[in-house]
């Protein structure tokens, strides 16, 4: 029982670890592309102003923008 509750362990990292190597995460060296970015997330997220709009454009925060494609 043990065995088989080990290899179902192991079976669920791997998977899981499969998935999470497609995901766009690992295309980026770091999670936050720069200080002000960093902050924003942290404290700034609930009152964004203009200025942080024009820095995230400039410092280009959020990556590719993925089109809305509606459902049929």
């Amino acid at each position: 029982m043990k065995k088989l509750c080990f290899l179902v362990l192991i079976g669920l990292f791997f998977c899981g670890c499969g998935t999470v190597r497609k995901s766009e995460l690992w295309e980026h060296g770091t999670l936050y592309r720069t200080w002000d970015h960093l902050k924003f997330s942290w404290y700034g997220h609930k009152n964004p102003t203009e200025e942080t709009g024009k820095k995230s454009e400039e410092q280009r925060w959020w990556g590719i923008e993925i089109p809305y494609i509606p459902a049929e």
